[in-house]
């Protein structure tokens, strides 16, 4: 029998419940909210999401294990000079020093942005993060101690124009101080410090060059492929339009939350509290060592995000793979994709919280020639109350209903939607979708793997 051809697009839908945590914060610490359907919701952004769950790929594929094991993968860093120096170090025996400045010095020539050479805290690191394969330092390093003497000769002359091009900048920020002498004349056009300063520097040669930007393309890293980058600061390095697109996790009802006041115990105070020999003793280490407020939230989220098979598979031809190891490199990242998808979780507060426990109530995943956001399933919110009194009842069922409601009205209408599959990890809701009688287009899946065709 024929397989039927794959569309374009993956979209998945997922309800969640989560108790008591706090996966993202806003610059107070509170947690972050939208407005929608005229309430306020609590949300988990689409950055906390995809971060999550590029890392989840990338530890599973560097641990062996999950579809893209073996697999090149990407790291998102402003460390690269860093690392470039202390491979020089380690591989190749470079002196510590002289390792750093020449990696700085190449990568920074190539088109690279540093921080603030007198702030030793980012002096070395880049402006932004660069998202680049996770051997660009190995291979980086490799080029610069295979031609030391070029590389050595280039970066004394560039250090030393530098210096001289950062003294004539001081010096003319004394004479804007104490004023032009009275015979000077105004240059007809004066370039400014950062064009003087550029067009002093020695140019880096151009196979060194070309070696980190090399180095730094996305290459066959997956990761990148999947979910994107974009490089703004060297135009010649490529960009990469992501295939993942990912909405805004948000609450199916109005958002709750409640301030959690703590007290936290000073060890050494109790024992010696324990240990006092009298009560004027133990009342003076009375009292909690610490205390203090945390907000919590709680409830049903719907969360949302397409995979473009044909971006994906344009990127990884891109890289460099021809198209039937593009097609296999595509097929494993799809796997995995809708594993982390389901899998992963935002780690913040997780010792305290336990949320990277949580597994979704129901997962829905079909095709289509475009992508579908069922969001509008609920820009009313839930109503919570019992359904007697006129309420839909707890919200993870009545969510449920609602997508798969949406869903099956919206099917009735678009041709293209097809190969939809259900995955639920609660007992309840699997109970439901024998109650709610599926259409037949719809198939309940058991393991995450089966939910992509």
């Amino acid at each position: 029998m024929t397989e039927a051809p794959r569309s374009q697009f993956l979209s998945l839908h997922l309800i969640e419940t989560l108790a008591a945590v706090l996966p993202v914060r806003d610059e107070n610490a509170q947690p972050k909210t939208l407005v929608f359907g005229g309430v306020e919701r609590h949300m988990i952004t689409s950055q906390a999401r995809r971060r999550a769950e590029r890392v989840h790929a990338r530890n599973r594929a560097n641990a062996g294990r999950g579809a893209l094991k073996g697999r090149s993968m990407g790291v998102r860093t402003r460390e690269w000079a860093l690392l470039t120096g202390r491979e020089l170090e380690s591989t190749y025996g470079w002196e510590k020093d002289k390792a750093l400045v020449t990696a700085r010095a190449v990568m920074e020539a190539s088109g690279l942005k540093f921080g603030d050479p007198k702030k030793k805290t980012v002096a070395n690191l880049t402006k932004v993060l660069i998202f680049a394969p996770s051997d660009a330092a190995a291979k980086i390093a490799e080029h610069i101690a295979q031609q030391t003497a070029d590389v050595e000769q280039w970066r004394d002359a560039y250090l030393d124009a530098q210096a001289r091009a950062e003294a004539a900048k001081k010096a003319r920020r004394g004479t804007k101080k104490t004023g032009p002498s009275p015979e000077a004349e105004e240059p007809e056009e004066t370039p400014t410090a950062d064009t003087a300063a550029s067009a002093s520097l020695p140019p880096l040669p151009k196979a060194t060059r070309d070696a980190v930007l090399l180095a730094l393309a996305p290459r066959d890293a997956v990761d990148i492929a999947l979910y994107g980058r974009f490089l703004a600061e060297i135009p010649d390095s490529p960009n990469v339009d992501g295939a993942v697109q990912t909405g805004h996790a948000f609450t199916v009802h109005e958002a709750e939350q409640i301030e959690d006041f703590y007290a936290a115990a000073d060890d050494a105070k109790l024992d010696r509290k324990r240990n006092a020999l009298s009560f004027l003793d133990a009342a003076d280490d009375a009292g909690a060592g610490m205390t203090g407020y945390q907000s919590l939230i709680s409830g049903t989220f719907y969360r949302h995000a397409v995979l473009d098979r044909t971006q994906l598979r344009t990127n990884l031809r891109a890289a460099g793979m021809d198209e039937r190891e593009a097609e296999t490199a595509a097929s494993e990242a799809e796997k995995e994709f809708v594993n982390a998808f389901v899998e992963a979780f935002p780690e913040a507060k997780k010792n305290s919280t336990a949320s990277t426990g949580s597994l979704p109530g129901l997962i829905l995943a079909f095709e289509g020639e475009r992508p579908y956001n069922y969001a509008a399933a609920f820009q009313r919110p839930v109503d919570e109350s019992p359904v007697a009194a006129g309420g839909e009842g707890p919200a993870g069922p009545a969510a449920v209903r609602r997508l798969l409601r949406h869903h099956t009205f919206v099917s009735r209408r678009r041709e293209d939607l097809r190969t939809a599959r259900i995955l639920t990890y609660d007992p309840e809701i699997d109970a439901l979708l024998e109650e709610l009688g599926l259409p037949e287009p719809l198939t309940v899946v058991e393991r995450t793997e089966d939910l992509t065709p």
